[in-house]
């Protein structure tokens, strides 16, 4: 497996696990069923690829990784700061919204920098960046 192919894998398997990690931050804080639901497909997504990316990474023998513990504290201190004041619909929606485009961005450029990575992998990046893009458009509704 080529090295930009590993790396790829890795930060896309970490950019889902953040994905994952910050909508179960924030899911019961949720006031609308609405927003609750897109939330929650969201996550399902988000751990379809998970699965897809721990199971080339297993079977490359290949540990996976967690997402930086700096960037988790950094985002859970976001949020719980955000939510103090009013409407948590809101603030919900802005606080994903931002980490959309953060994971957009992230995703976007480890696909540039590895461009040489395998095209199932890239694919699977390229998917992710989609589902963060129909998540970011959904949650306008309620910024």
């Amino acid at each position: 497996m080529r090295e930009d192919t590993i790396k790829l894998l890795k930060e896309c398997d970490s950019g889902a696990k953040m994905g994952v990690e910050s909508i179960d931050e924030i899911l019961d804080k949720t006031e609308t069923e609405d927003l609750k639901k897109i939330l929650g497909v969201s996550k399902a997504e988000h751990n379809k690829i998970i699965k897809q990316t721990g199971e080339i990474l297993a079977s490359n023998s290949i540990e996976s990784e967690q997402p930086p513990a700096i960037a988790k504290f950094m985002s859970k201190m976001k949020t719980e700061i955000k939510l103090m004041s009013g409407n948590a619909d809101q603030k919900i929606a802005e606080l994903m919204t931002d980490g959309c485009d953060m994971g957009i961005k992230s995703l976007t450029q480890f696909l540039n920098e590895y461009s040489q990575a395998d095209e199932k992998v890239k694919s699977i990046t390229e998917h992710l960046i989609e589902i963060e893009e129909n998540t970011r458009e959904k949650l306008k509704a309620y910024l």
